[in-house]
């Protein structure tokens, strides 16, 4: 037990360093200590002292960690206020984690400008790090610098943080290309019902991947002769199915065409970044993907991710939801453009600044102010598609839109096996939401919300839409343990305290 508690602590202690930017050395340098002493502090490999706890919090300028306790993390928030004023899109999450994974492919330096700092993120880079990747975070921790070594330590890979994330799997593309033979830890992530990896292996076995999967690892064989003659063809438009496919195709020698792509916001962003690696890719933006793979790659690289369209949407909902003028900047337009016409559909009132171009040179930003609106149900029901489609993540985000308009509308999520029934804990804060299958809600509107204390749903975005609806809800609502908003949000709720919100964050005690 005692034993347990240091490795609960040290994780915390590491969060706490990880999040104000700083490595191992420089929090030793504060404490007057060594780099090991640190490094056995974070694995719980050394007792610690309560006086230590208390300086580590101080240096840290962390609460938290001075009082010492690693238990979970909840949100108290005090609903009925209004926001105002502007609040920046911060760079994409899926986007940030695939250039992680992408990394790997580059025996050079790489750097990663304004990445994503959240959980998700931490996660790979425990695993990076395990296997002897040195990372750390630059220009006052905005930047990520990733340096790869000459061999992976793959035996040594940190088997938790690997199960902690789904973005895993997009390990299997660059390390067929590294080692014959490797094992790598099941996938992770949301809990949003059974999905299958199978269409990742139809496109990887084209390259000599073998996966068998057995005691909760992947067990690959790589035969190099393998090499795929024909248009690989993706069973499923996923996205990260084509992420995979893409960093496979990067270093094999010769043109792999990919058709069925996906052509979403970060597998475009993963293609500027190749491009930038020396790989040419043809077609961004098209469903077919053309790759010219370079066998060995070691340049030092400089590339900066864009902005999250799905953080926008979020941002946009928090608007409307509040009944609020809210002005969103960096908006990456081209990734929203069905949501914000069938929101004119249902009375949206707002404005779009001219565009310009995002800080990777290829995507295309706006500001968008969204003013309080009369909103009527949509004719249509609300459903993804695959880009240019509504976004599937976008989804959830019109379950609590919809609770704001008049009428009913029907939200059809096909995507995941059990993301729609998550969406009715919106009635437990006095949404009318009405379950007709693990895929369609009804959702009934305008609503009256009331403040509510309750647990995050297990999955992101529905996980956000509640904190929403918390924020429109007068009183004070309490939602618990919300890790999982912390997987896909930077200093979500400091940064909409910043537009007026009341959010505060806290542990028990």
């Amino acid at each position: 037990m005692a034993d347990d508690y240091l490795v609960r602590i040290g994780r915390l202690i590491r969060d706490a360093r990880q999040h104000r930017g700083w490595t191992q050395a420089q929090l030793a340098e504060a404490l007057a200590t060594s780099q090991s002493a640190v490094n056995r502090i974070e694995r719980g490999n050394q007792n610690i002292s309560l006086e230590m706890i208390a300086r580590i919090g101080e240096a840290l300028d962390s609460e938290i960690v001075s009082l010492g306790y690693a238990g979970p993390m909840h949100l108290r928030v005090v609903g009925g206020r209004r926001l105002s004023g502007a609040i920046d899109v911060k760079t994409s999450k899926n986007a940030c984690v695939a250039l992680l994974c992408a990394s790997l492919l580059n025996k050079g330096r790489t750097v990663l400008r304004r990445v994503a700092r959240i959980e998700e993120v931490y996660r790979l880079l425990e695993v990076l790090n395990s296997i002897g990747v040195r990372t750390r975070w630059i220009n006052d921790g905005t930047d990520l610098e990733i340096v790869p070594p000459a061999e992976l330590t793959m035996e040594a890979i940190d088997a938790d943080a690997a199960r902690r994330t789904r973005s895993i799997i997009m390990f299997l593309g660059p390390l067929l290309h590294r080692m014959r033979s490797f094992k790598l830890p099941y996938a992770g992530g949301c809990d949003l019902g059974t999905r299958t990896v199978e269409p990742h292996m139809i496109a990887l076995r084209r390259f000599g991947l073998d996966i068998t999967a057995t005691e909760g690892l992947y067990h690959a064989e790589v035969d190099p002769d393998v090499t795929p003659g024909r248009p690989i063809v993706l069973t499923e438009r996923g996205d990260t199915v084509t992420e995979n496919a893409l960093l496979a195709a990067a270093r094999h020698e010769g043109v792999t065409v990919i058709r069925n792509a996906s052509s979403n916001y970060m597998v475009q962003d993963l293609c500027f970044f190749l491009e930038a690696l020396g790989v040419q890719v043809d077609g961004i933006g098209t469903t077919t993907l053309t790759v010219h793979g370079v066998p060995h790659i070691d340049v030092d690289v400089d590339y900066s991710p864009s902005e999250d369209p799905v953080e926008a949407m979020s941002l946009l909902a928090a608007a409307v939801v509040t009944e609020s003028e809210l002005t969103i900047r960096r908006v990456p337009i081209e990734f929203l453009e069905i949501e914000l016409a069938v929101l004119e559909e249902m009375g949206l009132d707002h404005d779009r600044s001219p565009e310009y171009v995002a800080d990777n040179g290829r995507t295309r930003l706006t500001d968008l102010t969204v003013r309080p609106s009369k909103l009527e149900a949509p004719i249509d029901k609300i459903h993804p598609m695959p880009f240019p489609g509504l976004n599937i993540d976008n989804v959830p985000f019109f379950a609590a839109i919809a609770a704001a308009a008049q009428g009913q509308t029907l939200i059809h999520d096909w995507v995941y096996d059990n993301r729609a029934i998550y969406l009715t804990d919106l009635n437990r804060l006095g949404g009318r939401l009405q379950l007709l299958d693990p895929h369609r809600v009804l959702v009934e509107g305008p609503t009256r919300w009331r403040a509510a204390e309750m647990m995050c749903p297990p999955a992101l975005r529905p996980a956000v839409v509640v904190l929403l609806a918390m924020m429109a809800a007068e009183g004070t609502s309490v939602l618990r343990n919300v890790y999982v908003i912390n997987r896909g949000y930077e200093d979500l709720a400091e940064r909409l305290n910043s537009v007026g919100a009341q959010i505060e964050t806290f542990r028990d005690i």
